[in-house]
């Protein structure tokens, strides 16, 4: 695996913050939505199931990478070695991209609640989306 040097993995650290927790913020937004609007069937179990994975998966990003950022950041007072960056820097970007391929499903699921046409559009959308995303991590 690539070591960073922990001054790049600060600057990596503080934007993940920023993109989990509008990420975030924005699953637990319609998770809260689908918790209180009926919906029969599977579709929209699957759809609470999935912003609830998405939320918890960039719950964990943040929290992660908060402790990589306390740890790099000059004036921390507990002296560390590069190897216990390890596992949240892991624990981080794996819950990421699990986050992101959630964030993905939810989409290619929300159609589905309306119709089949509508449903076939979003999950086009939701795979495309995906692709060009995990092209550009």
């Amino acid at each position: 695996m690539l070591e960073l040097q922990p001054e790049y993995l600060n600057k990596i650290a503080n934007q993940l913050i920023i993109i989990n927790s509008l990420l975030g913020g924005f699953s637990i937004a319609v998770m809260a939505n689908l918790l209180i609007t009926k919906s029969e069937g599977n579709i929209g179990a699957w759809l609470l199931k999935v912003s609830i994975l998405a939320a918890a998966f960039f719950l964990i990003t943040v929290f992660a990478m908060t402790k990589i950022v306390m740890m790099t950041t000059e004036g921390y007072p507990i002296d560390f070695e590069t190897s216990e960056l390890t596992f949240p820097k892991i624990v981080g970007f794996a819950s990421f991209v699990l986050g992101i391929v959630s964030l993905c499903m939810l989409l290619g699921l929300s159609g589905w609640n309306k119709s089949r046409a509508t449903g076939i559009f979003s999950t086009s959308v939701g795979v495309v989306t995906l692709v060009l995303i995990l092209l550009n991590l």
